[in-house]
């Protein structure tokens, strides 16, 4: 796994912009996700794994479908109607704090840079981590293009699971195992304007960055470091170019978030 330190938001944008354009469109493209944490962690943790820990005894990732059907049970009333799709439930239910297997990510860098340097008063380095996707999906036999969740049905099915709710109470055998890009339709509006997407990885008691190891993929992930002397500088750059909590989170929640933050004491020294 490749490590880069970055000192700047321009640096970021030169080191995550192809040298040559795709060749399919033209145009300097990146087959790229990128995820932004605020701590140097090396580890790929989705909320699942966080719940109990990937290790056994602490892993709950036998809890997972355990979790969704009380999300919908409870749920229900507030759910749309048409919302039957299984990832729809499971997108919505990471929305809201449900754990899931689904780690998101977002398409831009600089919608990265923003949540690696929340909070940005502590002296912490923060991480951005790169994930070339469509070599991922290349190693495990899959059609190089973003799943939706009709298309993710369909690939379950070529590997035998009949439902979705089959790969979650059953663990997965190495032959079926598999990574892939999920973009969601935009059923939570901050998925669109974050320009959001999901890993969906058939193996939940891993955390992502091991199953890609494991699959000699440890290639398609970088991980940016921003120094913590570097998240204050790199934050206000961020607002300089209007990547904030009032654009990336539509509605009054985000227009008080940007608020305290901006008016909030001095950083560290």
């Amino acid at each position: 796994m490749n490590t880069i330190v970055i000192q700047s938001l321009g640096e970021l944008v030169d080191r995550t912009t192809p040298d040559q354009p795709d060749p399919a469109s033209g145009r300097l493209r990146e087959n790229s996700v990128y995820r932004g944490v605020a701590t140097n962690d090396a580890r790929l943790l989705t909320s699942l794994d966080r719940l109990g820990g990937v290790n056994p005894p602490h892993s709950k990732s036998n809890l997972e479908e355990h979790l969704l059907r009380n999300f919908l049970r409870y749920g229900q009333p507030f759910l749309p109607n048409d919302q039957a799709n299984l990832w729809e439930v499971m997108v919505t239910a990471e929305h809201h704090g449900v754990p899931t297997r689904l780690l998101d990510w977002t398409h831009s860098p600089l919608v990265a840079a923003h949540f690696a340097t929340l909070p940005f008063n502590t002296r912490m380095d923060r991480v951005i981590w790169k994930l070339n996707w469509k070599e991922v999906h290349k190693k495990f036999g899959l059609v190089e293009l973003a799943f939706l969740v009709d298309d993710l049905d369909a690939v379950l099915k070529k590997h035998g699971f009949n439902s979705g709710w089959q790969l979650l109470n059953q663990n997965t055998p190495p032959d079926k195992t598999f990574v892939c890009l999920l973009e969601p339709p935009s059923i939570i509006q901050r998925l669109a304007v974050q320009s959001g997407a999901f890993t969906l990885a058939t193996i939940k008691n891993k955390p992502l960055d091991e199953i890609l190891l494991d699959a000699g993929l440890e290639s398609a992930l970088t991980r940016f470091v921003i120094p913590g002397a570097k998240a204050a500088y790199i934050r206000d750059q961020l607002d300089l170019c209007t990547i904030d909590e009032r654009r990336l989170f539509p509605g009054l929640d985000g227009v008080a978030a940007e608020l305290k933050r901006y008016y909030s004491a001095e950083p560290q020294v």
